[in-house]
């Protein structure tokens, strides 16, 4: 009876005990699947934060590069994955808040039902920039009059179809009667900061960073910054608002987001985690070498409020302006 007694016991102490690791979050490495290659504003945000959290956690933070197909192929793996915290998705306004909306019918998931955000991560300003090269205007107010005066003769570059640059400059085209060209490049600013320096192509939001070679040469003018307020590094570049036009111009955000079954206590952890991350003087230093602004949500609730309020303004930009998706 005292041998039963202590197999019981035994076997009840492996389960409590298997329980109670199983609870631990985490004890494992977390992935993170990210819709844009190596080096991208994106990637960098999320790996300057990976290796913080892996202090923070004691877990290392691997960094999944999957881009292409709007970042739905990136979206739709993370939804699927076990809920446990440990595959994770960051993206940003273009993939997690414009995609699910523009390109609904693509998904093979419910995005609001099956994705939750975990936290606003990051902004990355970038100017409403123009070439130098034979091109006058030299402040936003100047180039609006100038593109009215020469319809249809201004080409502007974006990333891609409906991306959020090509629905700022289409909102700035429809709200001020100005009639431009759409030159589509997918390979990004990189794909075509030389051909704004050559004069080919006159205007385009680059981020910070990458222009700044550009803009300190004199080769292309920043009219102003897409950002809430002006940049320590650029005093003069009045923000978009202060130059007249709240509203139109996209500030880039980064997001993390997780399977929407997940456990609370675990989002919890990994939001608390990621705010203190975000916070340390090692990623705030890391973040404005490259010119990026750490803003991280302050909390779940604060994270979905936040979600929910990006979707419904990329749902009305859709009403106001109509994309040819076969452009």
């Amino acid at each position: 009876m005292v041998r039963l007694t202590v197999i019981v016991l035994s076997v009840v102490y492996l389960v409590l005990g298997s329980a109670v690791a199983q609870d631990h979050y985490p004890s494992k490495p977390i992935r993170i699947i990210l819709p844009y290659g190596a080096g991208s504003a994106t990637d960098i945000i999320t790996r300057i934060m990976c290796e913080q959290l892996r202090q923070i956690l004691g877990q290392s933070c691997v960094v999944d590069n999957k881009p292409g197909a709007f970042g739905i192929l990136a979206i739709e793996e993370m939804a699927r994955a076990r809920p446990d915290g440990y595959t994770l998705q960051v993206g940003n306004v273009s993939t997690n808040a414009i995609a699910p909306v523009l390109f609904a019918q693509k998904f093979s998931i419910n995005y609001e039902k099956d994705v939750v955000p975990v936290a606003r991560l990051a902004d990355i300003p970038s100017f409403f920039i123009i070439t130098t090269k034979d091109f006058p205007p030299r402040s936003v107010a100047e180039f609006i009059a100038y593109v009215q005066q020469n319809p249809g003769k201004i080409r502007y570059a974006s990333p891609g179809v409906g991306s959020f640059p090509h629905f700022d400059m289409e909102l700035l085209a429809k709200q001020n009667g100005l009639s431009m060209v759409h030159i589509p490049i997918k390979a990004g600013p990189p794909g075509y900061i030389n051909e704004m320096v050559g004069g080919d192509i006159h205007v385009a939001t680059i981020n910070v960073a990458t222009a700044t070679p550009m803009v300190k040469a004199g080769q292309l003018r920043a009219l102003a910054v897409n950002s809430e307020q002006r940049l320590p590094e650029y005093p003069d570049v009045p923000t978009i608002a202060e130059a007249g036009y709240p509203g139109i111009m996209t500030v880039l955000w980064a997001g993390l987001f997780a399977p929407a079954a997940t456990p609370r206590d675990v989002l919890a952890t990994l939001q608390q985690a990621v705010l203190q991350a975000l916070n340390s003087p090692l990623v705030q230093a890391a973040y404005k070498r490259q010119i990026i602004r750490s803003g991280p949500t302050k909390s779940l609730d604060d994270a979905k409020s936040w979600l929910a309020n990006e979707i419904a303004i990329w749902k009305n930009n859709m009403q106001e302006v109509k994309i040819d998706l076969t452009e």
